[in-house]
């Protein structure tokens, strides 16, 4: 079946959509009161989900337990992505102290990386962990861009760029530097693949709104960076991979549904602006969705890959 499908908020571009989906499955709201919604995080071990509130400085926590909504961090330092590495602890980027932090799992807070030749980083906006252990993350300025999600303040490092930071050393490596403004990331189920957004357009109406796409070497050194997808409305910001190797991103009418060889095959619909996605559940069967103001979720017949 295409088309619009009643009731479940979805649209079906492509039948391998049709597959994704629960029949009786809706979109669900359960919460509402956030300025910008982003970086959604879920710890398995507590079945619960974080998620960063940029412009109200705070993070928030959903306890899939019992539905409650709480804060988890306040002040955040502006944080916008976050990710759960192999050890269980958070990682987040801070755009007020534009750096990037592990809050281990005493809650005390150690800086991985906060400077690239000794300037400091714009302002780190999303982050993904590879099963070794490499951290990478995403430098646009949007954090410094103004006071609403920062501080307002002059860039040190000529460009926004990819990085990463190594396990065994912390040396922190420039891997592209080719974009207008990097924004999210995600490795296919192999790692073979990076996926990185550019949400360029922001900054004018013929700036870059696409997802690239990366092979990784075995020394982590990336080529090629075609373009996988274009967006077709607003930008793409964060995102996540199924097990399938399917890419499902945030976008402005709501979650596009990507297959792997880069055809459109479905969305859901939310009604405010998407931020960023993440699956969770005790399964990854469920999609966490940041909506400008709100957290959504929508049950699905797939299951997502854990970050790291």
């Amino acid at each position: 079946m295409f088309g619009q499908i009643e009731g479940t908020g979805c649209d079906v571009f492509d039948e391998r959509f049709s597959r994704c989906l629960i029949g009786h499955a809706r979109v669900e709201r359960l919460w509402s009161g956030a300025r910008w919604s982003e970086g959604p995080a879920w710890f398995a071990a507590g079945r619960y989900l974080v998620w960063s509130d940029i412009p109200n400085n705070r993070m928030l926590r959903f306890d899939e337990t019992d539905g409650s909504v709480s804060v988890f961090r306040q002040p955040s330092n502006n944080s916008n992505g976050n990710t759960v590495d192999g050890s269980g602890r958070l990682l987040t980027c801070e755009h007020l102290t534009r750096r990037v932090t592990r809050t281990e799992h005493s809650g005390r807070i150690t800086v991985i990386a906060d400077r690239f030749h000794g300037k400091r980083f714009n302002s780190p906006n999303d982050i993904v962990v590879s099963r070794d252990g490499g951290i990478w993350f995403t430098d646009p300025t949007y954090g410094i861009a103004s006071d609403y999600e920062g501080d307002q303040s002059d860039p040190e490092i000529n460009g926004c760029h990819l990085y990463r930071v190594d396990p065994a050393t912390s040396e922190v490596k420039q891997m592209a530097a080719d974009f207008v403004q990097p924004n999210g990331l995600a490795f296919s189920p192999d790692e073979k693949i990076l996926y990185v957004s550019d949400t360029g357009r922001s900054e004018g109406p013929n700036g870059p709104a696409h997802i690239r796409r990366f092979t990784v070497g075995p020394d982590n050194w990336l080529s090629g960076g075609d373009v996988f997808a274009e967006c077709t409305e607003g930008l793409f910001d964060g995102f996540r991979v199924d097990g399938a190797g399917r890419i499902w991103s945030s976008a402005a009418d709501g979650v596009h549904c990507y297959d792997p060889d880069g055809t459109f095959i479905g969305r859901i619909r939310i009604p405010e602006f998407v931020g960023n996605v993440a699956f969770g559940g005790p399964k990854l069967n469920r999609l966490f969705i940041c909506g400008t103001s709100s957290l959504y979720s929508f049950y699905l017949a797939i299951n997502g890959i854990r970050c790291c």
